[in-house]
């Protein structure tokens, strides 16, 4: 089968969903199909991977780690020359939320071509958290929707998502039920990609149950994103050994921006007065902040700022720390961090409650979105950590967290839209 992935930046720029299409494609590679990746021209330097086709773009951030590619006619003809030259396409598989998502749903419409569209982010929230005026620019991200994407007089109309479900048709598009309406929403936005899709996915359950109340399809198939089996068996064959000895040692990866609540976590550290070794990963917009707030708050803890690492480096650590911390809330679709940190054997401070929930055990799950109640479950994992009685994780997610059991999964699905055509 011939897959091809459409992304709105390309696989070797720093993201969840970067890290997880990269693994699929892997392992889709691995099991006999070809994958072509379809996203912006990067302007930093990358891999020069065959199967990457990059289209024209504009950097849009000061790095330059993140880019733009226009969806319309230009793009189009580019894309169809380029894909022209490759072989012959089963499926298109949109991970993306806005660009790469209509260029995906342009060129599946033009070819005919059944779509399989992975929601990885909760639009309202992500735009809430970084926009300055999130309900003009959902209004203005609807109507761009509406204006570019195939059949675009029936998304303003508001028409529900199709869905695959297993051995049967599609049911018949109808006016959404959801609890949220109006173009000033992201579910409004959500539900105009998933109405050109023969099947949506979500890496969650709990975000597919509210994909699926807020009518953006039917039934959303669940597909954790996964971790590479070769690291996770490297890591489960390595003898075990006794917690090594000294202060205990969190860490916190991500990129630092507002949503991902980084300085919270910093002034929740502060705050504790907790003795312990405390590692930052990753980069973003309030790094200088984060240093600031640091240098000039003299922590019992010592802050180390890692910077951003290889993906084989940070499991690493990941594996290597007393526990991970997850911060953000409301805002990640998975919170792929701490399932890898469980699959490693690496419980969790985990401030989302959906997450807390979907891990089961290994958890000290933070009271409400308060610095003191993120204070609080820091000092408790760190006095069970120092006590010997840490939270355990649930040690069947190692196995079920595989890349090999994800890709098996996602192919599935691949099939039944490609059985079910458009």
């Amino acid at each position: 089968m011939h897959v091809v992935m459409f992304a709105d930046q390309h696989l070797e720029s720093l993201g969840g969903a970067q890290v997880s299409m990269r693994l699929q494609k892997r392992f889709l590679e691995r099991a006999g199909h070809v994958v072509t990746v379809v996203a912006p021209r990067p302007h930093r330097e990358s891999a020069g991977d065959a199967a990457y086709l990059d289209l024209p773009s504009i950097a849009i951030t000061p790095d330059r780690e993140y880019a733009l590619t226009w969806p319309g006619v230009r793009t189009d003809r580019f894309l169809d020359a380029e894909m022209g030259a490759r072989l012959r396409v089963d499926v298109v598989h949109v991970q993306a939320d806005f660009w790469g998502a209509f260029i995906g749903h342009r060129y599946a419409a033009r070819h005919g071509l059944p779509v399989v569209h992975t929601m990885h982010n909760r639009v309202d929230v992500g735009i809430e958290a970084t926009a300055p005026f999130p309900r003009l620019v959902l209004r203005a991200l609807n109507a761009w929707a509406g204006r570019v994407l195939p059949g675009g007089a029936a998304a303003r109309a508001g028409v529900r998502g199709r869905a695959v479900d297993s051995g049967t048709s599609p049911r018949a598009d109808r006016e959404s039920a959801g609890p949220s309406r109006g173009l000033a929403d992201g579910w409004a936005f959500l539900r105009q990609l998933a109405r050109l899709s023969r099947a949506v996915t979500a890496p969650s359950s709990h975000f597919a149950r509210r994909l699926e109340a807020h009518g953006v399809a039917e039934v959303v198939d669940v597909i954790w994103n996964g971790i590479d089996d070769d690291v996770l068996d490297a890591a489960l064959s390595a003898e075990a050994s006794e917690r090594r000895p000294g202060r205990p040692r969190f860490i916190w990866l991500g990129r630092m921006s507002p949503e991902k609540r980084l300085l919270p976590f910093l002034e929740a550290v502060i705050a504790s007065g907790i003795e312990a070794e405390v590692e930052i990963v990753g980069g973003g917009s309030q790094l200088r902040a984060a240093r600031r707030l640091v240098e000039r708050s003299s922590p019992a803890a010592s802050i180390i700022f890692a910077g951003r690492l290889p993906y084989t480096e940070t499991l690493r650590r990941l594996a290597d720390a007393d526990a991970v911390v997850q911060t953000s809330i409301g805002f990640e679709t998975q919170g792929m961090t701490v399932f890898e940190a469980a699959s490693l054997g690496t419980p969790a401070v985990v401030s989302d409650p959906d997450i807390a929930a979907e891990l089961g055990s290994g958890v000290w799950a933070v009271a409400d979105a308060t610095v003191p109640a993120l204070a609080e479950a820091l000092r408790s994992a760190a006095a069970d950590i120092v006590a010997g009685t840490p939270a355990v994780p649930d040690p069947s997610i190692a196995e079920r967290f595989r890349q090999s059991s994800r890709t098996a999964a996602m192919v599935d699905v691949y099939t039944r839209a490609v059985a079910a055509g458009r």
